[in-house]
């Protein structure tokens, strides 16, 4: 609607971009996903006419697609491969915001007026990232790459685009509209709504599309289906029914901003920086600084009782060059959270050479907030369970400054079969690498007890049967002899009982990754108890029970 107040926005966005970002693509009929927690995070259009979709269980994407090549998420990556796109989109105005790698938004209101308009910024845009696209894409048979494009979703979007050359995916979709939710959908559906026009371009859409899932499904049972339904409801009785999250929620429903435009705060600036001196020349303790900051960020806001929209991460240089990214914030990210992103920023520009060593070294890092609103409050647990937590959080991450950022760390429980893989040290502050399900079957996993001692690097050994042959474990997983004895650390043992194999044939799919193990529990003569494993043709010791 006209006067809503709600900024135009240009949204730029790759589909898939996490397996664009992977380098899994090497033709348009590829099978791959990339996944995340044991579900698809994302997949290829060939893959998607299979049957495969986002959010699958990987057992289920491999039932629908026998041959579909995994691949682990990568956010830094992601991350790094998608700066050069926002560098190329800086060239049209430096207000660049990255809401997440793939997607970002950019105000057309200055852009517009010096290239002459929406409809020219816009295909001025869609030519340089065109040519970004091309400058990254090598040339030759199976290595070509598909770092910058993805493939498409529907039919329509690809016949209104011009045909691309067989390997060469379509380029990012372009779209315009008022404020960043709608220009988000309008940028997906590859469309430049007109001005005044958005409340009516999102009433069709379902109002699944607010990604507010408990919200919908009440919606839909009030049948309220589309965002179209829920705008026409008064603003007043949506804030009573429905609290501050649905009040935000019908303003996005209406094409307004998610909060009114706001006053600037007078005399509040809540900036926070660290300078280096003497200039620090790598860019690894700015990550670790970058986690100082954050938490020193989210203190300040909460004192100031205020939330910010977007969160600036600047970067000086001695020589006096600097580099700034925004990152969307919306009052959603913990102080970890964004200090992740603040890692994956500075090493997104690290291996983009964003900074040449002739610059000096690095003098100053700074994370500015944005858009200052009243912070609404959050509802905490009974008896302050919510505040304990953050107070943890606070002692943990004062202990990290002291001891630097390896030195603090803590054990979380992955997904896996072998004692030494179902748990794994990582520094405070930061998640796991990918893995699958943690509670899946996991056929092959050793039953309970587990080893009481895990060494870091298997110990290897030789299995023999009384006549001092090596024993092996055939295809059907039954044992070649009895095992008998037991060469370990050049000193033969007798093995007085055994129990096993335990087969595990793991990523069968993948001829690079694949493997086969067995594993036996057995015990020895001189009253120690261990786990032996059989892969690759050897033997070795994972883990002791005594």
């Amino acid at each position: 609607m006209r006067g809503s107040g709600a900024a135009r926005v240009l949204a730029v966005w790759y589909p898939d971009w996490p397996i664009i970002a992977s380098g899994g693509l090497s033709g348009p009929g590829d099978l791959v996903a990339v996944v995340e927690d044991g579900r698809v995070l994302a997949c290829s259009d060939a893959a998607r006419r299979a049957g495969v979709r986002r959010g699958q269980r990987l057992r289920l994407a491999h039932r629908l697609c026998p041959e579909l090549r995994l691949r682990e998420r990568e956010p830094l990556a992601e991350t790094r491969r998608f700066e050069s796109v926002a560098a190329a989109l800086g060239e049209f105005t430096p207000r660049v915001e990255v809401l997440r790698p793939g997607l970002c938004v950019l105000p057309v209101k200055g852009p517009a007026r010096y290239f002459g308009g929406e409809e020219a910024l816009v295909g001025l845009v869609q030519q340089a990232l065109a040519e970004l696209g091309a400058e990254r894409r090598p040339v030759g048979g199976a290595d070509r790459a598909t770092d910058w494009g993805g493939p498409t979703d529907t039919a329509a979007q690809a016949a209104e685009e011009p045909a691309a050359p067989a390997l060469l995916p379509p380029g990012p979709r372009v779209g315009v509209a008022e404020g960043v939710f709608a220009g988000v959908l309008a940028a997906r559906a590859g469309v430049l709504v007109p001005v005044g026009r958005t409340a009516e371009f999102l009433a069709p859409y379902p109002v699944a599309a607010l990604e507010d899932e408990e919200l919908a499904e009440l919606l839909v049972r009030l049948g309220l289906p589309t965002l179209g339904d829920f705008a026409r409801l008064p603003a007043a009785t949506v804030a009573d029914r429905f609290g501050p999250a649905g009040r935000l929620a019908h303003r996005l429903a209406r094409g307004l901003e998610a909060r009114p435009p706001a006053a600037p705060l007078p005399g509040l600036d809540l900036a926070v920086e660290h300078r280096f001196d003497p200039p620090e020349q790598l860019a690894e303790p700015l990550v670790f600084v970058g986690r100082t900051l954050a938490e020193q960020l989210h203190t300040a806001l909460a004192g100031a009782g205020v939330a910010c929209r977007r969160v600036s991460v600047e970067v000086g240089c001695a020589d006096g060059s600097s580099a700034a990214r925004l990152w969307q914030h919306e009052g959603r990210l913990s102080a970890p959270a964004l200090a992740e992103r603040v890692r994956w920023q500075l090493q997104a520009w690290q291996g983009a050479g964003a900074f040449a060593p002739e610059a000096g070294g690095f003098t100053v890092l700074r994370l500015v907030p944005e858009e200052l609103v009243p912070d609404s409050g959050r509802q905490l647990a009974l008896w302050g369970q919510t505040v304990v937590a953050d107070r943890v959080e606070r002692a943990a991450a004062r202990v990290q400054a002291l001891l630097g950022y390896g030195g603090l760390s803590r054990v979380e429980r992955v997904g896996g079969r072998g004692p030494g893989e179902v748990l794994v040290r990582v520094p405070w502050g930061e998640q796991p690498e990918p893995a699958a399900d943690r509670d899946a079957p996991w056929p092959g996993r050793l039953p309970h007890p587990a080893p009481g001692v895990v060494w870091p690097q298997p110990v290897p050994v030789s299995v023999l049967d009384a006549a001092g042959r090596p024993v092996g474990v055939s295809g059907r997983a039954e044992v070649t002899a009895p095992p008998c004895q037991l060469l370990l650390e050049g000193r033969l043992v007798v093995i007085t009982g055994w129990a096993g194999p335990w087969p595990a044939v793991e990523r069968w799919w993948d001829p690079e990754l694949s493997r086969r193990r067995a594993r036996f529990q057995v015990t020895l003569a001189d009253g120690r108890a261990l786990l032996l494993v059989l892969a690759g043709g050897g033997w070795s010791a994972e883990g002791s029970y005594s």
